[in-house]
């Protein structure tokens, strides 16, 4: 028994504009789920109900809170938090809402922080689905600032092995990364998308034809990527898709979604 905590704001554009949600949800939501979680598993600190021994809370996090990395470097388990965005400080915010939980009243718990997923069935907004979604409608695809930003993708399908083996396996109170070691920058995500576009489904012209330059995005952090060193360690995790054969599966779903012949 116990509680995943997957809900969240999460799209860092909607946080810039509309921080006071993402407080909201991120914040005040996962204080509400704990608080009840522990009002219900527990007789007061440090001592579960008879039928509750054992129920853990487990809280799925972000690579941003710990903000934005050098050329070389990697986030581990031990970074400092520095979150730069609202979205960011939300989840940084709740994260220690959970670890003070764990403190003070012995609450089980314990805290993925995951790099950028990506696969089937993704919300519209975010990066990926746009650059399908736009390029197969034929409208400019909008990239940020100079395309360099660099992100650690990790196949969604991935992740979830990775919450199920910490939920059931991973030790009391610790914090665990969930990487793909997949870097690329933004410009070389879309560049792939558009090649195999170009092969799947050709028109006259390069899907890449229709990349545009916007405006960047207000604290944009240049790169992330993750150290899931400790999860392949200590608990075995390993991902089973690399980005180029995860991104040939999440475009076929989506060329199916959008019965793309």
């Amino acid at each position: 028994q116990g509680v995943i905590h997957f809900a969240a704001e999460s799209h860092v554009d909607n946080s810039i504009k509309n921080p006071g949600v993402f407080i909201e949800t991120n914040v005040k939501g996962t204080f509400t789920l704990i608080d009840v979680a522990r009002a219900y598993w527990m007789n007061k600190p440090f001592e579960y109900k008879e039928n509750y021994q054992g129920c853990r809370f487990h809280h799925i996090s972000t690579d941003e809170v710990y903000g934005t990395l050098n050329e070389t470097d990697l986030f581990t388990e031990e970074t400092p938090y520095a979150p730069n965005s609202p979205y960011s400080a939300s989840k940084a915010s709740s994260d220690m809402i959970v670890r003070s939980y764990q403190e003070t009243y012995g609450l089980n718990t314990v805290i993925t922080n995951c790099s950028n997923n990506y696969g089937p069935k993704q919300h519209n907004e975010k990066l990926i689905p746009t650059i399908i979604r736009k390029a197969l409608a034929g409208e400019a695809i909008p990239i940020y600032g100079d395309g360099k930003n660099i992100r650690d993708w990790l196949y969604v399908l991935d992740h979830c092995k990775g919450i199920d083996l910490v939920y059931h396996t991973g030790k009391v109170a610790n914090v665990y990364n969930i990487g793909g070691r997949n870097e690329r920058t933004n410009l070389q995500i879309v560049d792939t998308i558009c090649s195999i576009l170009d092969t799947k489904v050709p028109k006259e012209k390069s899907y890449k034809d229709l990349i545009t330059f916007v405006e960047d995005r207000a604290g944009h952090d240049r790169r992330y990527a993750i150290d899931a060193t400790k999860l392949e360690t200590e608990l075995g995790w390993k991902a089973d898709e690399d980005f180029e054969s995860g991104i040939v599966k999440t475009i076929e779903w989506y060329l199916n979604k959008y019965e793309v012949k």
